[in-house]
């Protein structure tokens, strides 16, 4: 999918999970559970969202996601850091 043809139609919150709708139908949807940032939001904080050309913002919570890192799974989760023996 070129996100840069594909333009958001909404993104909001509902259940726990972030909705993202495509203009074309697609639909982008992940638990705030496992993002730090997104976990300790208030439902109106997590529905004040900022769409840009390249991804999400959230800022009361001081989020960022891409859509890039969106489609490729990457929802913000803590990942174990890689030490020197990796």
């Amino acid at each position: 999918m070129n996100i840069s043809v594909d333009q958001v139609k909404s993104c909001v919150y509902r259940d726990g999970h972030i909705l993202v709708t495509m203009e074309s139908g697609v639909e982008i949807r992940f638990s705030i559970a496992g993002n730090p940032r997104l976990s300790k939001g208030a439902p109106q904080q997590l529905n004040n969202v900022e769409v840009s050309p390249f991804g999400l913002h959230w800022p009361d919570l001081d989020e960022d996601l891409s859509f890039r890192g969106l489609l490729e799974g990457d929802y913000g989760q803590q990942r174990p850091r890689r030490t020197e023996k990796d």
